[in-house]
This record gives C-alpha cells, sequence and structure tokens, in this order.
C-alpha cells in the first residue's frame, strides 16, 4: 500500500473521521470507474471489484453502522451436503425444501426470530441489493429475493441463511452464494464423508479462511465405523490452517419429513445460540469477523489498484500512439517546409510569373518616390500576381497540412486496431476516427492566413533594413512576405526546375535587405509560429481519439492513487 505524501496531514483527517464515513468513502472510490479496456489482469480485476462492493454493502458497512443488528449465520455447501435438511432440523420445521432433484434451494431461504422479521425485511439494510418476500413462499422465486421465515425456535439476535449450492448448474446461483458469504457474520460449510475432499469444498474453505470469517464445519452423513474419516478430515484442516474452526459431525441416519432426529443437531444448535446470547462471545464474533474482514483490505485493494494502474498503462501507450502519430504528421510537415517541395506546380508557376515581371521590381522602390505598403499615404490594392501567388502558397500550405493529418489519423486507427483494446475503443466509430475531422479544412484556412498575417508584421515590426541600403530602398511589406515565405519553403533547394537566375532570389534579395543575422531571427519566428499554430490543430485532431478513452470511462492515473489514499485513511481511522 502506498501512503499519501503528505501522511501528517492525511493522518490527521482520516483519524477525524468516523469509520463508517471512511468506509463509505472508501466504497465510492471501488465504484467509481470500470475495467473497461481488455489489458492483463482486467476479468480478475472485476471480480475482485464486485465482491469489495458486495462485501461493502451486504455486511461490511451495515454491520459498522448497526453493531447490535442480528448475527447473519450462512449455510453454504456443494449440492446435496444436507445444507436444508439442517437449516429444518435447527429451527424444527420443513422451511427449505429437500429431496432428490438438485439444486432443491431455488430461492435463498432466511430465517429469523419473530422480532427480528421487520430487520431482514427491510431492504435498506444487510443484502441492500436482494428483494424481501414474506414466506412462506413457494419454492421458486423470480428473481434476486429473499425468502424470510420466523422461527420462535431461533434465539432473537440470530438469522439463518440457507444459501444455493456453491457447485449449483445455474451461474446466478454461485454469485448469489458468493455474495451471501461475503455477508455473513459466521459461515457454516456443510460437506459429507463422501465429497469433503472434493475441490469445490477447500474453495469455500479457503475463502473463508482468507476472508478471516467465523467458521463452523459440519461433516455429515459419516457412515458407522467411519471415524477414520473424521480423523482424515481434522488432519486436512489443519494442515490448511483451519484446525480453529468449530467442527461438528453428524452420522448417517433417516430423514423424515426434511428433518434430521432433533438431537442430531442439538451441538450446532447449541453452539449458534451460544455466540447470540453470550454478549461478550457475540461482540467477540462481530469484532473478528468483521476485523479479518477489514484486514483482507490490506491486500485486496491494493491488489484492485495494482489492476486499474494495468488499464493506466494500456490507456496511456494509447495515448502516446494517438501523440506519437501527429508528432509524425507535424515532423513531416517541417519537412515538406524546408526541401523546396510544396514548391511546385501552381505556387511554382504563380512564384515565377511574380518574380519574372515587374512586379518584384516594384515591391522595392528607391527613395524619393511614392512608397508603397503602409509606409507611405493610402495603402493600395495589391497587384493581381502578388494575391495570386499568396493564395497558391496559402493552398498549397493547407493541403500539406491536411494531408499530414488524415495519414496521422490513418495511423492512429492502424495501431489502435493491432490491440484488442483500441479495437473495442474504435468499434462503430474507425471510419469517423480514421480521417481528418471535417472542420479540419475550416480550421487550417484560418489558421495558414493568420501566418500569412504573422509574416507580415513581422517585417513591419523587425524587418530593419541594413543601413546601407535603407537610404535607397523602401519596399512593400505583403511582396516581401511573400519572398519570404518562398524562401522559408526551401527555393532552390529540390529538383524542380527553376529558371535561371531565380533560384536564390529570395535568399539574397532578403540578405541584402536586412543582414543575415535579421533574416535568421525573423525566419526562426516565423518557423515556430507555423509549427505552433499547425501543432495547435493537431492537437485539436488528437483531443478525437482521448475522446474516445474518456467517454468510455477508462480510468486515468488519478483512480490507483486514490484508492491507495482510501486504504490508507482506513488503516488510520481503524
Amino acid at each position: 500500500m502506498t501512503p499519501p505524501a503528505d501522511q501528517g496531514a492525511a493522518k490527521h483527517r482520516a483519524a477525524s473521521l468516523p469509520l463508517d464515513e471512511v468506509l463509505a468513502d472508501l466504497r465510492d472510490q471501488i465504484a467509481s470507474f470500470r475495467f473497461v479496456l481488455d489489458a492483463p489482469g482486467s476479468e480478475e480485476g472485476i471480480l475482485t471489484q464486485q465482491d469489495l462492493l458486495n462485501q461493502l454493502d451486504d455486511y461490511v458497512l451495515p454491520r459498522v453502522r448497526r453493531t447490535d443488528s442480528p448475527l447473519l449465520v450462512v449455510l453454504s455447501g456443494s449440492t446435496g451436503a444436507g445444507k436444508s435438511t439442517l437449516v429444518n432440523t435447527l429451527v424444527g420445521a420443513r422451511v427449505s425444501a429437500t429431496g432428490v432433484l438438485r439444486p432443491t434451494t431455488s430461492s435463498p431461504i432466511l430465517v429469523c426470530h419473530p422480532d427480528d422479521a421487520d430487520w431482514w425485511l427491510d431492504e435498506r439494510f444487510v443484502l441492500p441489493g436482494f428483494g424481501r418476500v414474506p414466506g412462506p413462499a413457494p419454492d421458486a422465486v423470480v428473481g434476486d429475493q429473499l425468502v424470510i421465515m420466523k422461527s420462535e425456535v431461533l434465539p432473537k439476535g440470530l438469522a439463518v441463511l440457507d444459501s444455493p449450492d456453491v457447485d449449483s448448474v445455474f451461474e446466478d446461483h454461485h454469485e448469489f452464494a458468493a455474495q451471501f458469504l461475503a455477508a455473513a457474520d459466521v459461515w457454516m460449510c456443510v460437506t459429507t464423508a463422501a465429497r469433503y475432499a472434493d475441490a469445490q469444498v477447500w474453495r469455500l474453505l479457503h475463502r473463508a479462511r482468507d476472508h478471516g470469517a467465523t467458521l463452523g464445519i459440519v461433516l455429515s452423513r459419516i457412515p458407522e465405523g467411519g471415524e477414520e474419516v473424521v480423523a482424515h478430515f481434522a488432519e486436512m484442516l489443519k494442515e490448511n490452517g483451519l484446525e480453529t474452526a468449530a467442527q461438528f459431525t453428524i452420522p448417517e441416519t433417516k430423514v423424515s419429513g426434511g428433518m434430521l432426529p432433533k438431537q442430531l443437531s442439538e451441538e450446532v444448535h447449541a453452539w449458534l445460540t451460544g455466540i447470540t446470547e453470550d454478549e461478550d462471545v457475540r461482540t467477540e464474533v462481530i469484532r473478528s469477523t468483521l476485523g479479518s474482514v477489514l484486514d483482507t483490505f490490506r491486500t485486496r485493494v491494493p491488489e484492485l489498484a495494482k489492476r486499474v494502474e494495468e488499464q493506466v498503462a494500456l490507456r496511456t501507450m494509447l495515448r502516446e500512439e494517438v501523440e506519437g502519430a501527429y508528432a509524425t504528421g507535424l515532423a513531416e510537415l517541417d519537412e515538406a517546409t524546408r526541401n523546396g517541395s510544396l514548391l511546385r506546380g501552381e505556387v511554382l508557376a504563380r512564384w515565377q510569373d511574380f518574380a519574372g515581371t515587374g512586379d518584384l521590381e516594384r515591391a522595392l522602390q528607391a527613395r524619393g518616390g511614392v512608397q508603397a505598403g503602409h509606409r507611405g499615404g493610402r495603402r493600395r490594392r495589391a497587384p493581381a500576381r502578388v494575391r495570386a501567388l499568396k493564395v497558391a502558397l496559402r493552398s498549397g500550405l493547407e493541403s500539406l497540412v491536411v494531408a499530414a493529418a488524415e495519414r496521422a489519423a490513418e495511423d492512429v486507427v492502424s495501431r489502435w486496431q493491432s490491440r484488442q483494446a483500441g479495437a473495442d475503443l474504435l468499434e462503430g466509430r474507425a471510419d469517423t476516427l480514421g480521417r481528418a475531422s471535417a472542420e479540419l479544412s475550416r480550421r487550417t484556412t484560418r489558421a495558414v492566413s493568420a501566418w500569412q498575417d504573422h509574416i507580415i508584421e513581422l517585417i513591419r515590426t523587425e524587418g530593419v533594413t541594413k543601413r546601407s541600403v535603407a537610404k535607397f530602398v523602401s519596399y512593400d511589406d505583403e511582396a516581401l512576405s511573400l519572398v519570404m515565405m518562398v524562401g522559408l519553403f526551401g527555393f532552390g533547394t529540390s529538383d524542380v526546375a527553376v529558371e535561371a537566375g531565380t533560384s536564390a532570389v529570395p535568399q539574397r534579395l532578403l540578405k541584402a535587405l536586412f543582414g543575415a543575422e535579421s533574416l535568421r531571427s525573423m525566419s526562426a519566428k516565423a518557423r515556430a509560429d507555423l509549427r505552433g499554430r499547425v501543432g495547435m490543430l493537431y492537437d485539436e485532431e488528437a483531443i478525437r481519439f482521448g475522446q474516445a478513452l474518456d467517454g468510455a470511462g477508462v480510468p486515468d492515473e488519478t483512480t490507483p492513487v486514490q484508492l491507495y489514499q482510501a486504504t490508507y485513511n482506513l488503516e488510520v481511522a481503524r
């Protein structure tokens, strides 16, 4: 168990809270997540989570809140072990079905003193997930319901529950049996001389031992001369750390009216009555069982947290695959905007049209003439070739951004589909997530236009003309920003054929105007700004996959931390 970082403060807070509040918080933390991803140990984690919730709801919280509530004794065992027969004998009436058909207990039967009936019929208390039916009732009750029977033979403050067989052919019977056992103050395991060595019996006994239950064990149907069987069973109990359990034997005998001869159950009846009527013994049973159950939380909850950490680790891996795919897309864009590959087709034609005519020369004007751009009087409308080049550059860059995003989305879907957990998350949405979002094109247009405006602003604010040429030349900001873009995109570095004499125009011209150092600074800022804007676009694209993780309810890294914290608080509060 990992304690919180601020142990002193956490210890003080936990120690000041009632135990039931700390347990309620622990219960909330355990119930706050689901095992969504197909990760190692997820099935075991689901079972552990449900077991802990059942035990907190059905036993721990009710018992902590009402220590004076009646004791619950749960009889459990394999099919045909004689549980129902023993229950009938203990109460002196046929309250639970017996017979040759298996399983005979189709409905859980709870027998209590009449004065305690209202307690057990109230669904707010023990086993709140089960409905209640006052008995007698038909043997087959539909749904998760307890049949509550009254018997004045049982002492007040004691209830006996005949649970379904642990090896029942019905799956829901297994779940009910486990849940009832987790809610018990006392477990009574009933087995026979013929089946005491069955694996199912020992799984039940080990579960009782590991959960710290107060335990009684009944070995029934012992044949005449079966002392060796009794001794062997006692030896097996000792070898398995169960020698302190209360042990009872019932010989093979005739069953009449669903009951044994009364004297054969007197020892069991006396033990149960003693637990109930002796206040010191009753208190010790509650303290021992509750304390032992809470002791198991020291390992069970951290084990659950470890299973959650496996979910978190897989979530992180899936998230990293998203980040990796879009980082690759951004790197591809970086390369494509450096190596000249953008400057082909329409962009190249527009540049050559601009550079090969007088428009580029007119962007630079001798001092004393009418200054261009914003530096003179009223701003002129940009020449058509300038506008066409700007549009071509924007369109080409937009296409690169969107194409890289498309490849990244395809890559993420491919990576996720290679894992079962990822494939599960993509179910029904792979086609949508496997391509760029419908909004990306519009957002990209805005981002690229804003970047082009940013370059114009860079030239206006940082493009200080070299002293040697400043007194002779003024320039048009917008036209020169296009020259800078062409230079940034690596004009002359690709294998694209360009007209002689034009390949070095952007860099030569910009260096001549601003100087190498100033040009390097502006270029670095322009590239960083472009990368930042595209990075934000790709982050927005990647969010779609994060939403798939969040929407599925995959636990994040805070969940196991909170489980460890709640377990630590419980230890302090105890």
